[in-house]
């Protein structure tokens, strides 16, 4: 490269640089500005012109947020939604995506185009049916409803036959000669061989999980069996315009996820490249 091609890529760089950086910024604000709004007074949050930094930052939003609402029970159904919505996905995906790409039997490819047309419907078309079925099982209002219904992922199933596919078969017949069935195949060589997909599937299923809010506002109705996500929506009927509560609600509920991501973000950005790479 010449020494001006050199020059033009360095200001390219430079300038690719500042709109990451001022892109970072913009994102971050509206996170800053909730934490901040959950120190203030409620004067404070709601003056004009806007008052920014709080003059003496208060614990109040949070208080009364754990106080006047039902906060522990919203965390432990939340945490524990959260791990059987990613648990029994990964596990049950996995197997059916294994079949799909490496075993042949009646019916593979329709069974297989069935799985994936669900990934083209959008959610609240099930939402009915399920609401039915969790009825007739007697399940409404409870904690189980808000799993139950997610025990496989279209979407998992998708991604890890792609992984499965590019597979040595190899690998297979080896194993075969050594006298091992399918299950000891597909549990002790084919899945630590995908393990960056089910990693990025793991991440993606615990995200999607702990955000989900239609679903437990439907099916739920009890203070003691809402999620994070439904019950701040309640106190907004709760507390109104008191903004430093609903903040702290709000802050207390992504801070679980910011720490997950700060814990295993190598995994994670691995996980997601990889999976987007392949996928």
């Amino acid at each position: 490269m010449t020494e001006m091609q050199i020059s033009s890529a360095r200001k390219i760089n430079w300038i690719v640089h500042i709109i990451l950086l001022i892109s970072a910024v913009i994102m971050l604000v509206p996170f800053v500005w909730m934490v901040l709004t959950s120190l203030k007074t409620t004067t404070e949050a709601t003056q004009i012109p806007i008052h920014f930094f709080p003059d003496a930052p208060s614990l109040r939003g949070y208080i009364e947020a754990i106080k006047q609402s039902a906060f522990p029970h919203y965390y432990m159904n939340t945490v524990f939604t959260a791990i059987m919505k990613t648990i029994f996905p990964v596990v049950f995906s996995s197997m059916a995506a294994y079949a799909f790409a490496r075993l042949r039997f009646p019916g593979s490819t329709i069974l297989f185009v069935l799985i994936i047309s669900v990934m083209m419907v959008p959610n609240p078309v099930f939402y009915t049916p399920q609401y039915m079925m969790m009825s007739d099982l007697g399940l409404v209002n409870t904690v189980t409803a808000l799993w139950i219904t997610s025990l496989i992922s279209p979407f998992a199933t998708f991604l890890l036959r792609q992984f499965f596919m590019t597979i040595s078969k190899e690998l297979e017949e080896a194993a075969v000669l050594d006298g091992c069935n399918p299950f000891q195949i597909y549990w002790h060589i084919m899945l630590p061989l995908v393990r960056s997909a089910l990693v990025a599937i793991v991440i993606i299923q615990l995200q999607w999980s702990w955000n989900e809010l239609q679903w437990p506002l439907i099916i739920n109705s009890s203070p003691e069996k809402m999620t994070l996500s439904s019950g701040i929506a309640t106190l907004v009927s709760m507390f109104g315009t008191d903004y430093p509560v609903l903040m702290a609600g709000a802050f207390m509920a992504v801070v679980p996820m910011i720490i997950l991501f700060f814990i295993f973000q190598k995994q994670f950005i691995e996980g997601i490249a990889f999976s987007a790479h392949k996928g």
